[in-house]
């Protein structure tokens, strides 16, 4: 084997994923076709959940240097409040891609990660024992690079999907949606959002002082994606939306994006996985398709660095598919929704003034909140705890000395097994899994755990934390753990236990 992961595509998930594979101590090469990073920067914010899943790995406070949280989200350019109960990152961060993927560039340098430029995937064959990829690359010695598995993080178009002969079905576009980075001079105020017109509609966002993220939309416009996008069609499509440029000048970037929403039929076809874009493509409303991403990287990382170091059986690989493929599911939706959500016209209009006045009810704004945000997401895992399958709560700890709260015992990527009340029969199963869950010993900090889509909950006795952070077994306080569940937990997303 030249590697052990090859990972197609440098931009968050890639980068990401190949963080992850890194901290599990797998040898993993990126192939990114461009010489260097474009600087077009089409995602803007990062929601709370992956701002949590940055802080479980030691590295939020990077980004949050170098954006700006924000109070209020949206729903199709309705807005919605956030509730500072539900997590420590409660608010979006506004923060330019361009900069995401130089931050997790710089800590995949520091952990070793090879980020092989000017590299191009065109061919791939796989047997029962590794995949191979046939390169144009002036970084590789050779024409292929043999890897134990590759994974397509490639975007929207992606080679590595086509070439696995994954299908992508879904729905095709109904609009076309212009962006770019530019200044506009005569804009009369600091920032428009969403702003509807009987042309389509605009949107301009001072990310920066001195120039705007400029976005225009126009229904029933669908362009060939191969067109080429050009700064005179933003400024006219401007014009054609709001009635003017404002000025519109020095374009950093254009770029183009539409509606069309497809999903991989599957994320696992033999060696070969998919994530991010290459899995997953819809309007980008409401900012999720980053995120999303980031998310698959870190649901898939530590499965598959399990896989390659021989802990874990290949079927562990299946639930990856399982979990991750319905949140793009209900991502697909909400994103079609909002998209019929800004469509011109009366009728929208007056759709939109009924679901304006749903949104001020508690149960409406919490709900579509937890769309966004990805709070709320609970895996299908077998327990009764309702912990279960939900992200694990940052919640405060005492008499321990690994860590003050429950995000900094997850920095290096194992699961953990954490006792909030003494149990000796605990620490004896543990010894089985030694090499490779840490066993902490602690107590709540809290009174009560907040858990969104649930409330608040005591904390349990026990629970087993996966490396993504989601909760993989849990035992009520008050009641004797169920061994021989966590057994089974253990085996189920560890391995099998040491033996002797």
């Amino acid at each position: 084997m030249d590697t052990d992961v090859i990972v197609a595509g440098a931009g968050p998930t890639g980068l990401m994923l190949a963080c992850e594979l890194r901290l599990a101590g797998v040898d993993v090469v990126v192939l990114e076709r461009l010489p260097q990073r474009s600087g077009e920067s089409r995602a803007g914010g990062i929601h709370s959940r992956t701002l949590e899943i940055l802080d479980q790995r030691g590295i939020v406070d990077r980004f949050l240097a170098e954006g700006d949280l924000q109070p209020v989200g949206h729903f199709a350019g309705l807005y919605l409040d956030f509730d500072e109960s539900e997590s420590r990152h409660p608010y979006p961060l506004m923060i330019l891609q361009s900069d995401i993927e130089r931050i997790l560039e710089e800590w995949a340098a520091e952990l070793g990660v090879r980020v092989l430029r000017s590299s191009e995937i065109c061919g791939l064959a796989q047997d029962e024992e590794s995949v191979t990829v046939e390169t144009r690359s002036p970084a590789v010695t050779g024409p292929t690079l043999t890897a134990r598995y590759l994974v397509g993080c490639d975007g929207g178009r992606s080679t590595v999907r086509k070439l696995a002969g994954i299908g992508f079905p879904g729905t095709e576009a109904t609009m076309t949606a212009l962006i770019g980075d530019v200044e506009l001079p005569e804009l009369p105020e600091d920032y428009v959002w969403v702003r509807r017109t009987p042309g389509g509609d605009y949107s301009a966002i001072a990310f920066q002082p001195g120039w705007h993220r400029v976005i225009t939309s126009e229904f029933d416009r669908v362009v060939d994606r191969d067109e080429e996008v050009t700064f005179e069609q933003l400024r006219e499509s401007m014009i054609r939306v709001a009635g003017t440029d404002f000025g519109m000048r020095n374009p950093r970037w254009v770029s183009r994006f539409n509606d069309a929403a497809r999903q991989a039929d599957r994320y696992v076809a033999g060696r070969v996985l998919l994530a991010g874009d290459a899995a997953h493509i819809h309007f980008p409303a409401g900012g999720q398709g980053l995120n999303m991403g980031v998310q698959d990287a870190v649901n898939l990382g530590w499965k598959l660095a399990a896989v390659v170091r021989g802990q874990a059986p290949r079927t562990l690989l299946d639930s990856y598919h399982a979990e991750r493929h319905p949140v793009a599911e209900r991502v697909l939706a909400n994103t079609r929704a909002q998209s019929a959500l800004v469509r011109p016209g009366p009728q929208t209009d007056a759709l939109r003034e009924v679901f304006g006045s749903l949104i001020v009810f508690d149960d409406v704004n919490r709900y579509l909140r937890h769309l966004l945000t990805a709070l709320d997401i609970r895996y299908p895992i077998d327990g009764d705890h309702p912990l279960v399958g939900r992200r694990v709560p940052d919640a405060w700890l005492d008499d321990t000395e690994d860590a003050e709260r429950v995000y900094e015992l997850l920095h290096s990527g194992r699961p953990v097994l954490l006792a909030l009340r003494d149990d000796t029969d605990l620490a004896l199963v543990a010894k089985g899994w030694a090499d490779r869950v840490d066993l902490v010993e602690a107590s709540s900090g809290q009174d009560l755990w907040n858990v969104p889509a649930v409330g608040d909950i005591p904390p349990p006795a026990a629970l087993l934390v996966r490396p993504d952070g989601h909760v993989a077994w849990a035992a009520a306080e008050g009641t004797a753990p169920d061994l021989p569940a966590l057994r089974g937990a253990l085996t189920t997303w560890c391995g099998p236990a040491l033996q002797g």
